[in-house]
C-alpha cells in the first residue's frame, strides 16, 4: 500500500518527493525525457496536431501560402524572367518580415502550448459528472459520523459543516505537561481498545472505547424527518472498570468530558448558548443551509463541575490546543482537583464559531446530545432521548442483527457468538470509518516546476486506518468496497461516483487524497504532493464489477444511467493507464516512479503499486516488466469489455486486450523464470546488494569529529537485466486474478509452491515475501523495518483465496488441489485474525509470519475488514 514510511509502527510509503535534488534532476535526464516525449505523442497526439501541424491551405513549411503564392507573381519579376535589385530587396523583406512573424507566432504558440500543459493536471475531465445527487438531496445519508480521524463526531456532507466532536481525559493520568486529552485517533494514546461494534452506515452507530480503567460507549440513533436532514441524538456513557491492576479509587473513578459544537470557517451561521451559571442547556444556532436548529444537553446528576467556553476557531485543526489553553482546576480537598474550562465568552471580532460544554464525572454517567432542526419541530413530536431513544437504539441493533445474518450466514454456517461479534464489528469499523471530505490536494506535473493545487472537489469515500490512514486512498478503496458492496451497494454507488469525479482531463486519479485542514495536519509536508505519473492500480474497476456481479438487475433498474455517467471516465482511466504505464516491449507494462538513482535504499520502492517495499528489479531502468501492473491490465480489460456489452457499447478494444495479455505462451515468455520455476519481474537486476556504512575518514587534527553517514546500497554483484528470482505475491498475480488456465502446468506449478512453509505459506496465512528470497524481512533502508517482505496481507490472502474458490469449481485435478489449498489458507487466515482481535482489541494492518501477531497501525479496518467476506465465503 502506497504511504508513507520511516514511522514507529508500520507506516505506508508515501511516493518520494520528485522534482527536487540531484537525484530528480538525475531521473529526469533520462527516463522522464522520454516518457515526457511518449505524452506528447500519444496523450496530447490531437493537441500537437491542431497547435503545430498544417491544415487548409497552409503547407509543410508552415509559412501561410498566400505569401508563398504573392512570391511568385508577374509584377516581382523583369521582362527577362530575373528579378531587379528593387525587387529583390523587397522580396528579401517581405521574406525577412514573414519569418519574423512566424517566429513570433511559433514562439507565442510553443510557450503558450506549454502553459496549456502546466493547466492540464488540474483541469477536470470535461465530461459530465456522475455524482448529480449530494447533501440534502439524499436526506437519509446527509447526516452521520463522517469525521474517521476523531473518536467520535457528527457532521453532514457539505463542502461546509456543522461539526460536533468528543474529547475526554483520565484526571488520574494527568502529568506536567502531560495532559493525555483524547481527541484525534491516535496510536500514541495507547488505547485499550476502540472501535464501532455496530454501525449501519445510514441509521445508527455504537462504539465502544476502553481507555484504562474505563469503559466509555458512544453512539447515535438519526430520525429522519422534516427538510433538512432529520434530527439526531449521540449518547455518551460512561463506565468504571474494576480490576486487580487498577482498584477503585476515587480519582479513578473519574472522567472529564468534553463536547463541542463548531461551524466551519467561512460557512456563515452562529450559536448561542442557553445556560444557567456554568451549566449549558443547550445550544440554539442557524446557518444558511440548516436553518434554524437546537443541540440539548441532558445528563443525570453525577457531574462534580462543569463548565463551557465560546471562541473562535480559524481552523479544526486548532481544536485540542484551544480546550487545553482553557483548562484549568480547582481544589475541592488535598487529594481532589476538579478541572474546568476558563475564559467563556472573552471578546473577539471574529465570529464565535467553537463552543465546548465541559462536564468532570463521577462514577456512572450519561449524557445525551440532542440536535433538533426547526424544519422537523411538530407539537406532538417526543424529545428523541433517554427512554426513547434507548428503545430506538435497540430497534437499529435488533434489525442490524437481522440484516447481517441474513447478508452473511455465519450462523448457518456454525461460527459462535464470539467470532460473530468480531465479524459486525469488522465490517461496522469499515461503515464507521466512511467520512466526507473537502478541499483539493497539491499536485504537481514534469510541466509543473511547483505544486499546483487540484479543483476543490468533495469525497465521499471509506478509510484504512482512523489512527494513521484517516483519507481516502485510490486502490485501498475497491478492496473496501468488495465488502460494502455486499452490505449496501447505494452507498458503494455513491462512493464510486465520488471518486471517479476526481478524475483529471488526461484521465489521472491522484492516489491519496488529502482534502480540507484535518486531513493535512495529519500528513507529513513532503508527503503532501502528488505527481501524475504515479499510478494505482484499478481496484475501482474490480469494485464496479463485483458490484454487477452481485446486483445486476437492482443496477439496472435504479442506476443504469449512473453507469453510463461512470463509463467515459472508466475508459478514460484505463486509456491513461494503458498509455502512461506501458513497457518498452509490446504488451509489457512498468509502474513509473521508482527512483533510478537512490542510494539509500536496498531495493527502490515501487509506490505506485500499492505494494511498496516489495522487491523488484535492484537497479531500475525503462526496461523493466512489472508482472503484476500487467496482471492488472488484464483484469481491467476483461470488466471493461464485460461493462460495454452491458451498456451496449463498443467492447472490441478492450477484448482485444484481453486476449493478448491472457496469452498463455506471451505470458510466459515474459514473466516465467525457467531458474525460479515460477512468475516473476524482469529488469536489471542483482540479489547480492547489501546496505553499507560509508567509511569514516578521521579528522584531522583540531577539526571536529566526522559525523557516521547514513548507510548506502553496495553492489556485491553488479547487476544484469533478466528475472528477478525472488518468490512472492507478485509471483501468484497471474493465478489470483484468474489468467491462468487451470490445465496449463504453470497453474500446477504456482499451486504445488503455495504451501510450501519455506515459501509463503504459514499458520497465520501467506506471507508476502519467501522465506528463502534474498531480501526476505530485510530492511529496505537503515530506518524503514520490511513491510511487505515478510508480513501477511489480507487484501492478497482475499485475492488468493477468491481465485482458488473459482478455481475449484471448473473441474479437473487442479480444481481439487484448488479445493484443498483453498480450506487451508481461509481456516489460517479466519482463525488468526479473530484470535489477535480478541487477544488485543484490534484488527491490524499486518500480521508477524512468524508469530500471527498483529503488526504496524491499528485499528485497521480497511481492507483488513475482508476477513468478513472470507467467513461468510462471499467472493
Amino acid at each position: 500500500m502506497a504511504r508513507y514510511r520511516g514511522q514507529v509502527q508500520g507506516g505506508k510509503g508515501h511516493q518520494q518527493a520528485a522534482g527536487t535534488g540531484p537525484a530528480a534532476k538525475s531521473t529526469m535526464s533520462t527516463g522522464a525525457k522520454r516518457q515526457q516525449k511518449r505524452k506528447l505523442s500519444d496523450a496530447e497526439e490531437d493537441d500537437l496536431t491542431s497547435s503545430n501541424g498544417h491544415s487548409g491551405s497552409e503547407g509543410k513549411t508552415g509559412i501561410p501560402s498566400v505569401n508563398r503564392v504573392n512570391l511568385r507573381k508577374p509584377g516581382y519579376r523583369n521582362h527577362h524572367g530575373g528579378a531587379t535589385g528593387r525587387q529583390k530587396s523587397f522580396t528579401f523583406n517581405k521574406l525577412l518580415s514573414t519569418c519574423g512573424i512566424s517566429t513570433i507566432v511559433a514562439f507565442v504558440a510553443y510557450y503558450g502550448y506549454l502553459g496549456y500543459l502546466e493547466t492540464r493536471i488540474s483541469t477536470p475531465l470535461q465530461v459530465d459528472k456522475v455524482v448529480v445527487r449530494a447533501g440534502l438531496d439524499i436526506p437519509e445519508r446527509f447526516w452521520g459520523s463522517y469525521r474517521p480521524g476523531v473518536y467520535f463526531g457528527m457532521k453532514h456532507r457539505s463542502p461546509k459543516s456543522l461539526l460536533t466532536g468528543f474529547m475526554w481525559l483520565l484526571p488520574s493520568l494527568v502529568r506536567p505537561g502531560e495532559p493525555n486529552l483524547r481527541h484525534l485517533c491516535e496510536q500514541g494514546d495507547g488505547l485499550t481498545k476502540y472501535g464501532w461494534v455496530e454501525h449501519d452506515g445510514v441509521n445508527f452507530g455504537v462504539q465502544e472505547i476502553i481507555d484504562h480503567h474505563m469503559k466509555l460507549t458512544t453512539s447515535f440513533v438519526k430520525a429522519h424527518h422534516g427538510k433538512k436532514g432529520g434530527d439526531w441524538t449521540s449518547r455518551i456513557e460512561v463506565q468504571p472498570l474494576a480490576t486487580t491492576n487498577h482498584p477503585q479509587s476515587t480519582t479513578k473513578e473519574e472522567v472529564v468530558l468534553l463536547y463541542y459544537v463548531a461551524l466551519e470557517a467561512g460557512m456563515g451561521g452562529n450559536l448561542v448558548p442557553e445556560y444557567y451559571g456554568d451549566i449549558l442547556k443547550s445550544v440554539e444556532g442557524y446557518t444558511p443551509e440548516l436553518g434554524k436548529f437546537t443541540i440539548k444537553f441532558i445528563n443525570n446528576n453525577n457531574v462534580l463541575k462543569s463548565s463551557f467556553i465560546q471562541t473562535s476557531l480559524d481552523s479544526m485543526t486548532a481544536a485540542s490546543n484551544t480546550v487545553l489553553s482553557s483548562m484549568a482546576t480547582t481544589s475541592v480537598s488535598e487529594k481532589q482537583w476538579l478541572f474546568f474550562l476558563k475564559n467563556r465568552n472573552q471578546p473577539d471580532s471574529n465570529p464565535q464559531n467553537f463552543l465546548v460544554y465541559q462536564v468532570h464525572v463521577k462514577g456512572h454517567f450519561s449524557m445525551d446530545i440532542v440536535y433538533e432542526s426547526e424544519s422537523g419541530v411538530v407539537p406532538s413530536k417526543k424529545l428523541l432521548s433517554g427512554d426513547m431513544y434507548s428503545e430506538m437504539l435497540q430497534s437499529y441493533r435488533d434489525r442490524f442483527s437481522d440484516k447481517f445474518e441474513t447478508t452473511f450466514h455465519l450462523e448457518k454456517k456454525g461460527f459462535n457468538k464470539t467470532s460473530i461479534h468480531f465479524a459486525k464489528a469488522a465490517l461496522s469499523n469499515l461503515i464507521g470509518g466512511i467520512g466526507y471530505f473537502h478541499g483539493h490536494s497539491k499536485v504537481q506535473s514534469p510541466y509543473n516546476s511547483a505544486p499546483v493545487p487540484y479543483w476543490t472537489s468533495s469525497l465521499y469515500t471509506a478509510v484504512p486506518s482512523r489512527s494513521f490512514f484517516p483519507r481516502g486512498f485510490l486502490w485501498d478503496e475497491g478492496f473496501h468496497l468488495l465488502l460494502i458492496n455486499k452490505w449496501n451497494p447505494e452507498i458503494s454507488i455513491d462512493i464510486i461516483s465520488h471518486w471517479l469525479d476526481m478524475m483529471n482531463t488526461e484521465g489521472w486519479i491522484p492516489r491519496e487524497q488529502i482534502l480540507g485542514d484535518e486531513a493535512l495536519s495529519r500528513v507529513p509536508e513532503e508527503f503532501v504532493v502528488q505527481r501524475n505519473d504515479v499510478a494505482n492500480p484499478p481496484t475501482l474497476i474490480m469494485a464496479v464489477f463485483d458490484l454487477i456481479q452481485r446486483h445486476r438487475e437492482w443496477l439496472l433498474i435504479n442506476h443504469k444511467a449512473t453507469l453510463q455517467r461512470m463509463w467515459p471516465r472508466l475508459s478514460t482511466w484505463y486509456q491513461w493507464l494503458n498509455k502512461t504505464q506501458m513497457g518498452e516491449t509490446p504488451f509489457t507494462y512498468r509502474w513509473r516512479g521508482r527512483n533510478a538513482s537512490t542510494l539509500r535504499e536496498l531495493n527502490p520502492k515501487t509506490l505506485a503499486s500499492g505494494l511498496d517495499d516489495y522487491p523488484r528489479a535492484s537497479h531500475p531502468t525503462e526496461d523493466e516488466r512489472h508482472l503484476d501492473l500487467r496482471c492488472w491490465m488484464s483484469l481491467c480489460s476483461k470488466l471493461m469489455g464485460e461493462l460495454a456489452e452491458l451498456l451496449d457499447y463498443d467492447a472490441t478494444r478492450f477484448r482485444y486486450t484481453y486476449e493478448k495479455l491472457t496469452d498463455q505462451d506471451l505470458l510466459d515468455k515474459l514473466h516465467w523464470s525457467p531458474k525460479l520455476g515460477a512468475y516473476t519481474d524482469y529488469g536489471n537486476h542483482s540479489d547480492k546488494v547489501v546496505l553499507k556504512q560509508a567509511p569514516v575518514i578521521p579528522p584531522k587534527s583540531g577539526q571536529r569529529p566526522v559525523q557516521p553517514q547514513e548507510k548506502v546500497r553496495h553492489a556485491v554483484q553488479p547487476p544484469e537485466l533478466g528475472f528477478v528470482n525472488m518468490f512472492g505475491y507478485v509471483s501468484l498475480f497471474p493465478l489470483i486474478l484468474g489468467i491462468l488456465k487451470p490445465d496449463s502446468p504453470t497453474f500446477t506449478a504456482t499451486l504445488d509452491k503455495l504451501d510450501n512453509p519455506k515459501l509463503l505459506w504459514t499458520p497465520y496465512g501467506l506471507r508476502s515475501l519467501a522465506a528463502n528470497a534474498p531480501l526476505y524481512n530485510k530492511r529496505n533502508t537503515e530506518h524503514d523495518p520490511p513491510y511487505w517482505r515478510g508480513p501477511v496481507w489480507i487484501n492478497v490472502n482475499f485475492l488468493t483465496l477468491k481465485a482458488l474458490h473459482d478455481y475449484s469449481k471448473m473441474g479437473g485435478s487442479g480444481a481439487v488441489l484448488a479445493k484443498e489449498k483453498y480450506h487451508k489458507l481461509r481456516e489460517n487466515v479466519v482463525n488468526n485474525v479473530v484470535s489477535q482481535y480478541h487477544k488485543t482489541g484490534y484488527v491490524w494492518e499486518q500480521y508477524d509470519d512468524a508469530t500471527g501477531k498483529g503488526k504496524g497501525c491499528r485499528p485497521f479496518t480497511g481492507w483488513s475488514s475482508l476477513v468478513v467476506l472470507m467467513m461468510a465465503e462471499e467472493y
